[in-house]
C-alpha cells in the first residue's frame, strides 16, 4: 500500500495533464480545464504532503 500511496500525488498530475490535453484537442468544456487545474493543484499537494509523511 506504501508504494502506491509514494506514486498517488503523480498519477494526480497525470491525470490533470491527461484532462488538459482532453481540453486542448477534444472538448472545449470549462469543467474539463478546471477539473483538470484542480488535478494538478491535489497531485502538487499530494506529492509533498505524502513523501514527507512516509520519510
Amino acid at each position: 500500500m506504501k508504494g502506491f500511496l509514494k506514486y498517488l500525488g503523480v498519477i494526480l498530475l497525470l491525470l490533470g495533464v491527461a484532462c488538459l490535453v482532453v481540453y486542448k484537442y477534444a472538448l472545449q468544456d470549462n469543467s474539463i480545464l478546471i477539473t483538470g487545474i484542480a488535478l494538478e493543484v491535489l497531485g502538487i499537494l499530494a506529492y509533498i504532503f505524502i513523501n514527507k509523511k512516509l520519510d
